[in-house]
């Protein structure tokens, strides 16, 4: 048992996640890491700040306002009041800021969740950074909904307002790297029944098989995070539908989020991994319109990676495609049933020539 679960020992499930989730974000190291990503903060500050007409005035809600730096975006637009929301002690941090910005007559920070505060009235606009690691990770975005459910206006915006998943087969070479680290430990075994056979006359080969699918779940069985280079595409992506942050519901996103398609491969380089990103985009509500769409890509970026970069699902033995191929990526993102902030992903990449597929089940932790 290693030293955090020994931690996690007789809390309750609140206590639990707290622990494993919400208290890294209560570290101002951790913000700082969040709003040095210029990428994303830039988004958001564009996102709000270009959209001036639609903030001046309104009642804006800011869910997991971390520093209150969304929150004072919000009341520099224009808004007459902003509820910043902040479930860790981070929100002591945020109050300071907001004096010391002068914001004060128009931010409220408020400590709590979601799912237990309570505000004096309804909001015209809701913003949030709820994103995880291949989006859905931390499952931050149930808050959000529960939020809009609760406090939102009807015809109320949602920033951002959809989101989608992409998938590409990539060239890696670290996918061949962990298949080595892999041999290596399995050659590592194999010495090691031998010796206690030899020594000690115990025969332990029983335990192999479990060993060999513990072991490649721990080297090939998990999303990576990674900063890919789009030269490292061998194809245009496979996107999801827009996930519609107004209409989609917390069943719907315990239910998975899947889909599939087919793009057509730039050469024959063998397919070493699958990698996923996301992208989000910030067009205001149908009634409230943005007047400046807005969109934050996590692409793969010659120029550099998001915090979020991207993940990455290795395929061994690679897929070797033919000319002109083209190649079948079939997905599935579930959360995890022994913790559901965290992912398991099904990926099933097949080549339409050949027929050579490649089926796995990954962890994202």
């Amino acid at each position: 048992m290693s030293g955090s679960e020994k931690h996690l020992q007789g809390q309750s499930p609140d206590e639990q996640d707290y622990l494993r989730y919400f208290r890294s974000y209560s570290f101002i190291s951790h913000q700082r890491s969040m709003l040095e990503d210029h990428k994303r903060t830039t988004a958001y500050y564009h996102a709000i700040v270009k959209n001036r007409r639609q903030f001046e005035g309104k009642v804006v809600l800011d869910v997991g306002t971390g520093s209150g730096i969304l929150a004072m975006f919000a009341a520099r637009a224009g808004a007459r009041k902003v509820y910043a929301v902040e479930a860790t002690s981070m929100a002591e941090h945020a109050r300071k800021l907001v004096e010391v910005n002068q914001l004060q007559n128009i931010v409220t920070v408020i400590q709590g969740t979601m799912e237990t505060v309570e505000l004096p009235e309804k909001v015209d606009i809701i913003v949030s950074e709820w994103m995880g690691y291949l989006l859905l990770r931390e499952t931050m975005l149930d808050s959000v909904l529960v939020a809009r459910d609760r406090f939102l206006k009807p015809g109320g915006a949602m920033y951002p307002s959809h989101a989608r998943l992409f998938w590409a087969p990539i060239k890696t070479e670290e996918s061949a790297l962990r298949k080595e680290d892999y041999d290596r430990v399995m050659e590592h075994w194999e010495w090691f029944l031998l010796d206690m056979k030899n020594l000690y006359n115990i025969d332990m080969d029983v335990l192999s098989q479990p060993y060999m699918v513990e072991q490649k779940q721990k080297y090939l069985g998990g999303g990576e995070w990674a900063e890919v280079h789009p030269d490292q595409l061998l194809s245009a992506p496979v996107a999801s539908v827009s996930l519609d942050m107004h209409q989609i519901t917390i069943d719907e996103l315990k239910a998975g989020v899947s889909g599939e398609g087919i793009v057509a491969l730039h050469s024959q380089q063998p397919i070493e991994a699958i990698c996923g990103w996301f992208d989000v985009s910030f067009r205001g509500s149908p009634e409230n319109p943005a007047d400046n769409p807005i969109e934050l890509d996590t692409a793969p970026d010659a120029q550099g990676a998001t915090h979020w970069g991207q993940t990455v699902f290795m395929i061994q033995p690679p897929l070797q495609p033919q000319v002109q191929e083209s190649v079948s990526i079939r997905y599935a993102v579930f959360r995890r049933e022994d913790y559901a902030r965290l992912l398991r992903v099904q990926l099933h990449t097949r080549l339409a020539s050949s027929g050579l597929e490649h089926k796995q089940e990954f962890g994202v932790d």
